[in-house]
Formats: structure tokens, sequence, C-alpha cells
């Protein structure tokens, strides 16, 4: 596979590297992105860490940073408030400064809570993110949106903190379950929905992860060149950078209901495309047959196209949502696969509408 960069012009500006066995080159990577860091404040997870930690140390102790290693356990519950004041007294601790840099190796969680707390330690210090997962790749990675979960809701806390640099090594999904792959193609799936209906047909072609790792690099860069664009144009999401939360109200609320446990973020997102193309269709704002069109393309991939759901959750993550404005709440929908409408509705006529959905797949 061809070494792929794309450039984001969001922040300070940063390059996106999509390379097989780049984990072998980040020191000099990250060298030539911050040439004033000396030290690095690695943070992984329990996972990820035995896996592919003693590689990148390796790396970037050949080019002469001195290295610091923060293990958190793996999992959601570790995005927490908890978790972001340890790594806060870590980096202190072991006197942090604001030419050092904080490297994210992981998944989502790992990507987030590092973010965090890079971008609030003495007001913020360098990142750089390794994502390791899929959806972390196509999505969580690129953009500077860094967050904790509270207790009512999913990243309810965070900051807008561009990385310096993002290295992605599509080997590394090599040791994913098959399970998390799948989760993390769901925000594939997205982007062919809201932006690219021909990336859509190309997806709907390779229904297994044999077909889909074969072009794995053709993927992650169409991805992210995607929400490159989105981000250069929006970078703080008060307008076109919501497309990019197709899915996810109800996504959300599907979560919520599993008590983040039952379903993770890409299956409750694939679930939540179908009902957000339901909705779009029974208010004759998308076109026939959408819905069916997305349950085709998840279901060879194992992904849920309905999950249950009560009145109370849905109505807690509406309430919730970050595109709430008052007594309304701007809904992601589609006028057609590759194009979508944001649409501003009352949170109780969305309600409703939702709950009869809700009620005639039951």
């Amino acid at each position: 596979m061809e070494n792929r960069i794309l450039h984001v012009d969001a922040g300070a500006g940063y390059d996106i590297v999509i390379e097989p066995g780049v984990l072998d080159d980040a020191g000099a990577r990250i060298k030539a992105a911050l040439p004033r860091a000396k030290r690095l404040f690695l943070v992984t997870d329990s996972h990820v860490s035995p896996l592919y930690g003693p590689r990148l140390v390796a790396s970037l102790e050949k080019l002469s940073f001195e290295v610091h290693t923060h293990v958190i356990p793996a999992g959601e519950t570790s995005k927490s408030a908890e978790n972001l004041v340890a790594l806060w007294e870590w980096m202190t601790a072991h006197g942090v400064t604001r030419t050092d840099a904080v490297v994210a190796l992981g998944g989502g969680v790992v990507g987030d809570l590092a973010g965090f707390a890079a971008s609030t330690v003495l007001r913020g210090v360098d990142t750089v993110q390794i994502p390791t997962t899929l959806l972390s790749q196509v999505d969580s990675s690129v953009g500077g949106k860094t967050a904790i979960d509270l207790p009512t809701g999913k990243n309810l806390a965070g900051t807008f903190c561009q990385p310096r640099l993002v290295l992605m090594d599509p080997d590394t999904l090599a040791t994913l379950p098959e399970s998390e792959f799948m989760s993390g193609m769901a925000e594939v799936v997205k982007y062919g929905c809201i932006w690219d209906a021909d990336f859509f047909d190309f997806l709907a072609a390779r229904p297994t992860r044999a077909a889909l790792t074969a072009d794995i690099g053709h993927i992650l860069y169409t991805c992210c060149d995607i929400k490159r664009q989105v981000v250069n144009a929006d970078e703080r999401d008060t307008g076109l950078r919501m497309i990019l939360n197709f899915g996810h109200t109800l996504g959300h609320a599907y979560e919520l209901a599993g008590n983040y446990e039952t379903w993770t973020h890409g299956q409750a997102v694939a679930a939540g495309m179908v009902t957000a193309a339901e909705l779009g269709e029974t208010l004759g704002l998308t076109e026939a047959g959408c819905a069916d069109k997305i349950r085709a393309i998840l279901t060879p991939l194992g992904l849920p196209t309905h999950i249950p759901c009560s009145l109370a959750h849905m109505e807690k993550a509406v309430g919730i949502d970050k595109k709430s404005a008052g007594d309304s709440v701007t809904v992601i929908l589609l006028e057609k696969i590759g194009t979508v409408m944001p649409r501003k509705m009352p949170k109780e006529e969305l309600l409703e509408l939702l709950a009869g959905i809700c009620g005639r797949d039951a």
C-alpha cells in the first residue's frame, strides 16, 4: 500500500500520515513536526500497550526522546474525570513543560482522554495522535475534539484542540477483534451516507472484512479526506461539521439504553443512521428507500439496524444532545445517499416521531 498524506489547515495545521509500518518511523516524524520537544508523555491502554508500546518507544528513543509512559485500563469507563486528574498529576509530577508533548497511542478513549489532558495541562501542550482502531483512524483522531464522559452522558466535558500530527498505521487493524473492526465500519459507512454516494457503493460491494482490508488504504484516505474538508470549513462544530453527527442523536440514546456496555459506539451509530433515514422518509425529506439501502450495507457487516430503546432514554439523549438549542435540536437527515440536510426541530415533535418509528419496528 502506498503512503498517503493529507494536510489539515485547522489549528496550527498538521499532517495525517497513512503508512503501513509508520510506528517504526514515528520518532523521526514527531521530531520533524515538533523540533523543540525533548520529552514525550505516552498515554496508551492495557490492550494496546503490550501490542505496540515497545515498538513505538523504541522508535522514539532512537531519536533521543525521553519517554514517560502511562497505561490506563482499556474501555470506555477510563474516559473519566478521575483519569483526567490522574494524567494531570502524572505529567506535573514528571515536570512537564510547555515544549513537551503528549502522544496518544490507542483507540478513541485514549485519544480523547490524552488529548483533553494535553490541551489543559499548563494551559496546553502539543499532542500527537497515533490511532490503532478503525473508528479512531477514520473519526476521533482527526479534527481536534477531546472529551471525557460524565455520569449524565458521553463527551459532555471537553475541548477543541487540534493535534500537531496524526500517524496511522493500517497494520495495527490486524489485531482488532471482528466486532471492533465492524464497529468502526459504522463510521466509515457514515461518510458515504453524508458525502459520497460513490464511496457508499464502493463499500456496499465489499461486504467482508477481507474485502475491506484489501482496500483499507483507500478507505482510510477517503474518510480522512472528507473529515479534513469538513473540519477546515467548520473547526468549532457550529455549522457544516454537524453533519458528521448523522446517526448520532439516536445512537447516543441506544448507548444510554445499554448503559454504555451493551452496544458499542459504532453499533449504536449504525442503528441510529437507519432510524435517521426512516425519520427523513417519514417527513418526506429523504428519498424513499434510503433506510433500506443503509440496512443492506450494514447487515453483512454484522451491525445492528434496530436497537430497542425506551422513550425515557430518547428524551434524555435528545435533552443533552450537543446540537440542542433551547427547546429545539438540529437533526442530521439525508436528502439522498451522499447528501445531507440539517433540520432544526422542536424536541417534542422529534420525540413523537421517533416514538412512532421505533414503535413500528419493535
